[in-house]
């Protein structure tokens, strides 16, 4: 029996190497190494007891056998037909899986190899558990800042299809799947994949449907969980693209009660099985995301009523504003009428007050233009067009002032007008719309935006006129005039 003593300097060298890294797999690689080279073994390997548990397969040394022996494959923990050193690795009390040593250069394995390797092996058990400790922290740190990420991006006013991929592609890259997969029921009582995120063109997966009666059905439609070894064979599995999908997860997005459908992440056919923490935190996301989801459908909804309300206001504002105006000019025409037939007015007197009465009309007209315009605007969209610009700052002055701005366009704003031109013309807007609400007693604010208006010089031009019936003041002008009376007139002007 020879003394171990000598060899305990590397012992600790082995004992210290195993514990460097925090990676599992890497740790593992580690641990082979260090028992090949403590015992002077030309091949060594760790079969797993449960290697599904990690996700991982067996680990052999970097070492090959020597001529005249072929190679083995490099998955392969297979040894060859040598004297053979087992010591078992216990990982909290349970066997995580035996080191196993064969071809000792000198002669066979000793005692004091025994002793060496299971001392090795008791490390190496505290470094797996380590390792195991830290790669289930780092994914849940992972899955969590996804969840988050996910609830924070719904939650912006995505649209609901935007919604469902994001989901998808964010559990995909989580979970390292080959796809991220959300099916829907279908009215017949089966589900259709509605949204896919893939590596590749997912066209030939949004679309496939698993029909009513496939055995699966029953526990996705029940908001179950079904987790699968190996979709190409899984007789459970009926869909046409099953034959390119290996190990898979089908998880409920499911929340307060409601199955909003099935979040499905499958791997490629040979792809490692998910773990039990892996299909743990991958069911507490679709959970999340699945909450976050209702949440961003009851926020639409908010969004949506209240512009829904924004619009019954306009169309009331409407009704009176078109019916006043309606009325008056009615009364204008039959006073013109009488007075052309009864006291002998001149012609140009009808004239004048006929005019007066077809700009009203006009004016009409261009209200009724400009409230359908602005109803015809998406409810969750921003304004894109120069028109939808104006319209939304009309609108953020009238919940200041407590009544709608009037809006008139003339000409063809959309074509006329360029962007450093209309971003100017903002701003003045801005500022006008600022002072109106500023002085007191207003009660009608009156925005004309006019392309046909020529500057003084005979250059096309562009004219911003805004007034009030506020306190009476003088109005500004950047480029052109203002106009004094009864309230306040500001006009802004610039050439096209």
């Amino acid at each position: 029996m020879h003394d171990p003593v000598p060899r305990l300097p590397s012992l600790l060298e082995a004992v210290l190497s195993v514990g460097t890294d925090l990676e599992l797999r890497a740790t593992l690689q580690h641990i082979v190494d260090a028992a090949a080279e403590l015992t002077e073994a030309r091949y060594a390997a760790l079969d797993m007891t449960d290697p599904g548990r990690d996700g991982l397969t067996g680990i052999r040394t970097a070492e090959r056998p020597e001529p005249p022996e072929p190679p083995e494959p490099p998955e392969s923990t297979e040894l060859p037909e040598l004297p053979e050193l087992v010591v078992p690795i216990h990982v909290d009390d349970e066997v995580f899986g035996d080191l196993r040593l064969a071809g000792k250069r000198e002669g066979p394995f000793t005692d004091e190899d025994e002793q060496l390797v299971r001392v090795l092996a008791t490390q190496a058990g505290i470094a797996i558990g380590n390792a195991r400790l830290y790669e289930t922290a780092r994914q849940r740190e992972r899955w969590i800042e996804g969840a988050a990420a996910v609830t924070t991006a719904l939650l912006s006013g995505e649209s609901a299809a935007d919604a469902l991929m994001t989901v998808a592609e964010r559990a995909r890259r989580l979970a390292e799947a080959s796809a991220g997969v959300i099916l829907q029921p279908t009215e017949d009582g089966g589900m259709e994949i509605v949204t896919a995120s893939t590596l590749d063109d997912p066209g030939d997966i949004v679309g496939v449907v698993i029909e009513p009666g496939s055995p699966v059905l029953e526990q996705l439609l029940g908001g179950e969980p079904v987790f699968i070894d190996d979709t190409a064979t899984d007789p459970r599995m009926t869909t046409r693209v099953r034959h390119r999908f290996g190990p898979s997860m089908m998880l409920p997005l499911q929340a307060g009660g409601r199955l909003l459908g099935t979040l499905a992440l499958p791997r490629r056919r040979g792809g490692r099985p998910y773990t039990a923490v892996e299909r743990l935190l991958a069911t507490q996301f679709a959970s999340q995301a699945a909450l976050a989801l209702v949440h961003a459908e009851a926020q639409h909804s908010r969004e949506r009523l209240a512009v829904y309300e924004d619009r019954d206001r306009i169309a009331r504002d409407l009704h009176d504003l078109v019916v006043q105006r309606l009325f008056a000019t009615g009364m204008m025409l039959e006073s013109t009428q009488r007075r052309s037939a009864g006291t002998g007015d001149t012609d140009k007197d009808v004239h004048a007050m006929l005019g007066r009465a077809v700009d009203e009309l006009q004016s009409t007209v261009q209200e009724v233009r400009t409230a359908i315009f602005a109803l015809q605007q998406p409810p969750a969209d921003a304004p894109t067009t120069f028109r939808g610009k104006v319209l939304r700052e009309a609108a953020g002055a009238g919940a200041v002032l407590g009544f709608q701005p009037s809006t008139r366009f003339i000409g063809a704003v959309e074509n006329r007008l360029a962007e450093p031109v209309a971003g100017r013309l903002l701003t003045a807007l801005r500022r006008a719309l600022t002072a109106a609400s500023r002085r007191a007693g207003a009660s009608r604010v009156e925005i004309t935006v006019d392309v046909t208006a020529p500057l003084p010089d005979g250059r096309p031009g562009v004219r911003l006129t805004v007034f009030d019936d506020g306190g009476a003041g003088n109005g500004h002008a950047e480029g052109g005039g203002a106009e004094g009376g009864a309230g306040t007139t500001v006009t802004w002007q610039s050439p096209l």
